[in-house]
């Protein structure tokens, strides 16, 4: 269903055993409005309950990885829209750890908030030299504490805990000494270094459904 179905802000294919999903809210750096995110659970969700895929590369065009939630949409709503909107969000989160395939983030720009722990939940992190992480949440009055969970699991308990209250910025680099990324590429070979990987685990692991990770 997930092949045929079109979506308005996900790419999806197939290249042989490789399912391929891209972010493509270029414009927006690929911020997970409710739309967005509802897109990227269905799809998920759809190649864990099919037969094709035997991993998933999880990229996004543009300037970004993905900027976290997108604000314009946050702005003078009711807190049941919040409520959902979290609740959708942990949906997704869920979904990558749930369906059996293993999940690549292939990270070229920026991965910030929801965007960051998104690569955390990812289950491998193949990154760019020029991709930089963070949890900026508290810089615009928001304590963000639910990328605690994947960024604690990936770094560690103290290192999650200052990226949620200092914001800054970690390169690609030393997410790779603390964690976060499997591996540091340079930009140029990111795509093919990504797919070499992609590539080795679906030989290596054919998929029995309903086992997986």
């Amino acid at each position: 269903e997930s092949e045929s179905r079109t979506y308005e802000h996900i790419l999806f294919g197939m290249d042989g055993t490789i399912a391929r999903l891209t972010m493509n809210r270029p414009e927006k750096r690929n911020a997970l409005s409710l739309a967005h995110m509802q897109e990227l659970i269905h799809c998920l969700k759809a190649v864990g309950e099919g037969k094709e895929a035997q991993v998933v590369v999880l990229g996004g065009n543009g300037p970004a990885f993905c900027a976290g939630h997108d604000l314009s949409e946050m702005v003078g709503r009711d807190p049941e829209f919040y409520r959902h909107l979290f609740d959708v969000c942990c949906e997704l989160m869920e979904t990558v750890q749930a369906i059996p395939q293993p999940v690549i983030a292939k990270v070229h720009g920026v991965a910030t908030t929801a965007g960051c722990q998104l690569a955390a939940t990812c289950d491998l992190v193949v990154a760019s030299e020029e991709a930089r992480f963070a949890t900026p949440g508290v810089r615009i009055g928001l304590f963000c504490s639910t990328p605690m969970v994947a960024l604690s699991r990936a770094v560690g308990q103290k290192k999650a805990m200052e990226m949620l209250l200092t914001g800054d910025f970690i390169s690609a680099e030393e997410a790779l000494a603390e964690g976060l990324v499997n591996r540091v590429v340079p930009t140029e070979e990111l795509e093919a270094q990504t797919q070499k990987l992609a590539g080795k685990i679906a030989e290596a692991s054919p998929l029995v459904v309903g086992v997986g990770k």
